[in-house]
């Protein structure tokens, strides 16, 4: 078996900041850095459903804020 298999999560429903592939993997599911997808953890906590909702309405501040400045 290979060593470079990718794993998942540790859990489908939370975010472990303690834990690397945790970190890995999320970060790259939410194609945000690692440092990012900490402060989104610091201000909306573990749950994967409120950090993704937390990207997902930072994206669509700045989509209509580059429609403003356009």
């Amino acid at each position: 078996m290979s060593a470079n298999v990718e794993h998942g999560p540790s859990s489908e429903t939370e975010i472990n900041p303690k834990v690397a592939s945790d970190i890995h993997y999320w970060s790259k599911e939410f194609g945000v850095s690692g440092e990012k997808l900490h402060e989104a953890i610091r201000v909306h906590g573990t749950h994967v459903a409120k950090v993704k909702a937390a990207f997902a309405s930072h994206a669509v501040d700045n989509a209509q804020h580059d429609k403003k400045g356009a």
